[in-house]
């Protein structure tokens, strides 16, 4: 008797079992096919194509050091290389920090820019400003610099805050002008100086 349960129940077993097993992978089956993948990872594709057509790095940071010793670290937000160009890379929210061989320091920050790092050249634009440790604060519309020399222009109009008052110039560049003779920084075409004395405390 008890011989022809167990057979019995090895029987439905048999038949219960794989039936359960058919039962678990069609509804693992409905599930997976429920899922909306097109909104699973939203924006994931447009990221995708983005970042292959234009190449985007984010937060580079170039560093050189010039024959006279001036350490030039050069630092973005974004810098990407437009849809096809070559060499030419956009950069955005641009830094550039200068410790010089004489011990000043200066600080060059511009809204957007054109790094190419081939030709060792920048080209900054947008709100460019210029701090040194010296107490000299310099807005411009433009600057260029070259990333491993220490040569830094303003091809047009500069306003400057000093120590001596206020300048206007038509063009101003940071230089080595004399190799071995410390950086320069030089006010040309058309300066117009205003010069406020300190006052002082008797």
């Amino acid at each position: 008797m008890q011989a022809d349960r167990y057979s019995r129940l090895v029987g439905w077993l048999k038949v219960l079992l794989p039936l359960t097993a058919l039962g678990l992978l069609s509804t693992l089956f409905l599930i997976s096919k429920a899922i909306d993948t097109e909104t699973a990872i939203p924006f994931a594709d447009k990221e995708i194509q983005d970042r292959l057509r234009s190449q985007q790095v984010t937060g580079p940071i170039y560093y050189s050091v010039t024959a006279d010793g001036d350490q030039i670290a050069f630092a973005a937000e974004t810098l990407t290389t437009p849809e096809g160009k070559t060499g030419a890379n956009e950069a955005l929210d641009v830094e550039i920090a200068m410790d010089l061989s004489s011990g000043s320091k200066v600080i060059v920050t511009s809204q957007r820019g054109f790094l190419d790092i081939e030709k060792d050249f920048a080209d900054l634009f947008g709100d460019v400003t210029i701090d040194t440790s010296t107490g000299y604060h310099i807005k411009s519309d433009r600057l260029t610099a070259l990333m491993s020399t220490l040569d830094i222009v303003s091809p047009g109009p500069v306003q400057a805050d000093g120590p001596f008052g206020t300048l206007d110039a038509g063009t101003m560049s940071l230089k080595n002008v004399n190799a071995g003779s410390g950086a320069q920084l030089l006010f040309t075409n058309g300066v117009k100086l205003v010069y406020l004395p300190k006052q002082h405390n008797e």
